[in-house]
């Protein structure tokens, strides 16, 4: 194998991968329709409606809410299950800050447990431990597209009378048991940002199979009102996150790709389990037999230095770049955030919440420590390539491998 290319070496990946996002005629028909229709807006307009209706179709759901965001998604999902001031939803603490930051929204207190080692999703275990008499809910991450394990949690969740949303903003198309995710609990959220695997710059939905849930998340989501009911009649607290025409228009076409593009990706991260787990050092993100199909917002693996002459992670990062592999960051783990670290999140919360500092942020997350520094993903679009690309990434590893020392 020839130098690395971070060294002055020829790189592994000549050929490019697929670019994101992906769009055609469909799209630009789509909003040609919108603009001459002159109905931009969601309420008298029809392509979000459709698009609300088809993606929970999709995703084997009776109800869709389309939201301007998948952080509003969650907030929204929150206020529809009647989460108060006072309350505590149990959080992983590897996620996005959204999955954290709509529960402080609410004004409860986001909840902060460990992850698995292996899967890198939200622990059972450490979840049940969490549990006290001001828990309401769970929010369980499907982190880069692979379900979590659904059967403990929901097992948990009926068993202590509590709501479980799935945030779902990297799972579009995941299945549990040939289920696919996001209906499995009371409520599921997606987003539709510009890395996600289908997007319309911005966006997201609520998918539930529960129809008082349905009722309440839609009164909400446009500004208290209820369906069929007069216009400036509002009779719950809600606001404005209606999406526009313009998105629902983008969103219709791109959810046609949608089953096409998710088997792909989840073929070739099949392909990059087998190759990937060849290589010492290298252990891809655990798949349960219970994870039919991984829509994979990214395809994660955990690195080994000691495997890599001790190169430290970002390292290995510089060096995979360099061959042509891309690099997604990967999520610093919550409890270290800045919001919490200053006491910032207590400006949201109330009563005893706001005053005591929770034990939770003193306990050590070695899950979440290690996913952080360990963790490599790479990004959705790359796993649209063909088989090839697959091997070129194994390639580019084991290249890496060999001339780890030359990295010291």
């Amino acid at each position: 194998m020839s130098a690395l290319a971070l060294l002055g070496g020829t790189r592994t990946k000549t050929k490019a991968f697929p670019t994101w996002p992906q769009y055609d005629d469909t799209e630009r028909e789509n909003l040609l329709e919108v603009l001459e229709s002159r109905k931009w807006w969601r309420t008298e307009g029809t392509k979000t409606k459709q698009f609300e209706q088809d993606f929970a179709a999709y995703q084997q759901a009776a109800y869709g809410i389309a939201i301007t965001n998948g952080t509003h998604a969650l907030e929204v999902a929150l206020a529809g299950i009647g989460i108060r001031p006072g309350d505590e939803v149990i959080v992983p603490n590897s996620t996005f800050v959204a999955t954290a930051s709509s529960v402080l929204f609410t004004g409860a207190l986001p909840v902060l447990v460990d992850v698995e080692a292996d899967s890198f999703n939200l622990d059972p275990d450490a979840v049940e431990a969490a549990i006290t008499e001001r828990t309401k809910a769970i929010i369980v991450v499907h982190l880069g597209g692979m379900a979590a394990n659904m059967d403990r949690l929901l097992e948990i969740t009926k068993r202590h009378g509590l709501k479980l949303i799935e945030d779902s903003a990297h799972a579009h198309g995941s299945e549990w048991r040939g289920q696919k995710i996001g209906a499995l609990g009371t409520a599921g959220t997606f987003s539709f940002q510009s890395s996600k695997t289908i997007t319309a710059g911005e966006g997201g939905i609520i998918i539930s199979n529960d129809a008082a849930f349905e009722r309440m998340a839609r009164s909400v989501h446009d500004s208290g009102r209820l369906p069929g009911e007069w216009f400036y009649s509002h009779y719950n607290s809600g606001s404005n996150y209606r999406l526009s025409e313009w998105q629902g228009a983008i969103l219709l076409a791109q959810l046609a790709r949608l089953d096409d593009q998710t088997g792909r990706r989840n073929r070739n991260g099949l392909l990059l389990d087998q190759l990937l787990g060849d290589i010492d050092g290298i252990t891809p993100q655990l798949r349960r037999p219970e994870n039919t199909r991984n829509g994979h917002y990214a395809y994660i693996f955990h690195y080994d230095r000691t495997k890599f002459a001790n190169v430290p992670t970002a390292r290995f990062i510089e060096a995979i770049k360099a061959e042509g592999i891309p690099n997604q960051a990967t999520y610093p783990p919550l409890h270290k955030l800045d919001v919490f670290q200053s006491g910032a999140y207590k400006q949201r919360l109330s009563g005893d919440q706001a005053s005591a500092t929770p034990s939770f942020l003193s306990q050590p997350f070695p899950n979440s420590e290690k996913s952080y520094a360990e963790a490599v993903w790479i990004p959705q679009y790359a796993l649209l390539g063909d088989e090839a690309d697959m091997h070129e990434i194994a390639s580019a590893i084991l290249k890496i491998q060999s001339h780890a020392r030359d990295l010291c």
